[in-house]
């Protein structure tokens, strides 16, 4: 039985909350199948479009493609619908790239996030927009659907507007969105107005408010793994006046929740605070060069959390 609900990858225009899931680890390190598969349901019960699995937050670029591909499969056969799933696919390497991406294909996915290669620095819109052109060609297939990733902070690679315009007129039924993770809100509203159609996703749980009241798309977020419901909330409420007071609190709980897992280690943060929800201690493991939070920092984390709980 699959997990029910809306399926908002199945349109060209992908919408909605989808959480930047965290991956549990086992005590060896790996991605805990059967612990990841109960978090994606707890968050699809909360409220959640979907699940954007293997990306930053879910410490992605730490696997391995066939852990990747393993953690996708058990997520699948588990029962939860693939096309609520929004796998990470774009890694450093090309052939790696279409790997990833044609096996997402083949477990019943047909929208992924994708990094730009990100390795080499300095290189131009032409190389990456050859990057990408690569991968849709060689993937071959008319379902696939890409949701850019735009970081630049970990990336060190923008995606510009005018790769997105070139991108969007030589495979307009494939680039269907961005994930924008920069910050940048006047990048956000700017691609809302230049690209209609075009689904722009917030990667900054706050602004998603007032990007959804400029014309945006969602969001995928990583302080979801704890606020969905509220985020789910204003998804469905944003367009109600700033005086409804369930708004104003959902909207409230969500700004001190990213505040709380920004002032430590973000990734860190939340596996704390989901390991205390949970009762599950094992939750805190990340795997190197990422570090769990020093007991010091997660009391004072437990302390705060409070103030966000509805």
């Amino acid at each position: 039985m699959t997990i029910g609900g809306s399926l908002p990858t199945s349109s060209l225009h992908p919408h909605g909350v989808f959480s930047a899931a965290l991956t549990p680890l086992d005590a060896e390190l790996a991605p805990d199948h059967a612990r990841f598969i109960a978090h994606c349901r707890h968050l699809l019960d909360e409220g959640c479009d979907g699940i954007a699995l293997l990306g930053t937050t879910g410490e992605a670029n730490s696997f391995s493609a066939a852990e990747r591909t393993a953690l996708l499969e058990a997520v699948v056969a588990a029962g939860i619908a693939p096309q609520r799933l929004l796998p990470g696919t774009g890694v450093a390497a090309l052939s790696e790239t279409v790997a990833l991406t044609r096996h997402a294909l083949s477990v019943g996915v047909d929208t992924v996030v994708m990094l730009p290669p990100f390795y080499y620095k300095g290189v131009t819109d032409d190389g990456i927009f050859a990057s990408y052109s690569e991968v849709v060609q060689r993937v071959g297939d008319a379902r696939l659907k890409v949701v850019l990733y735009h970081i630049p902070q970990m990336s060190a690679q923008p995606i510009s507007h005018a790769l997105i315009e070139r991108l969007r007129a030589a495979y307009p039924s494939t680039f269907t969105g961005i994930k924008d993770s920069s910050g940048d809100f006047a990048n956000m509203a700017a691609m809302v107005e230049r690209f209609p159609g075009f689904s722009v996703l917030v990667g900054a749980d706050p602004l998603l408010l007032p990007l959804l009241r400029k014309g945006g798309a969602g969001c995928i977020t990583a302080t979801s793994n704890l606020v969905a419901r509220d985020l789910a909330y204003i998804y469905k409420h944003f367009r109600d006046s700033d005086d409804d007071a369930a708004l104003g609190a959902a909207q409230a709980r969500i700004v001190k929740a990213r505040e709380l897992v920004s002032r430590f280690p973000q990734m860190a943060s939340l596996k704390a605070l989901v390991a205390e929800r949970t009762g599950h201690a094992g939750w805190q493991r990340l795997r190197p060069p990422l570090e769990s939070l020093p007991s010091e920092q997660v009391k004072e984390l437990l302390a705060n959390a409070t103030a966000f709980a509805a």
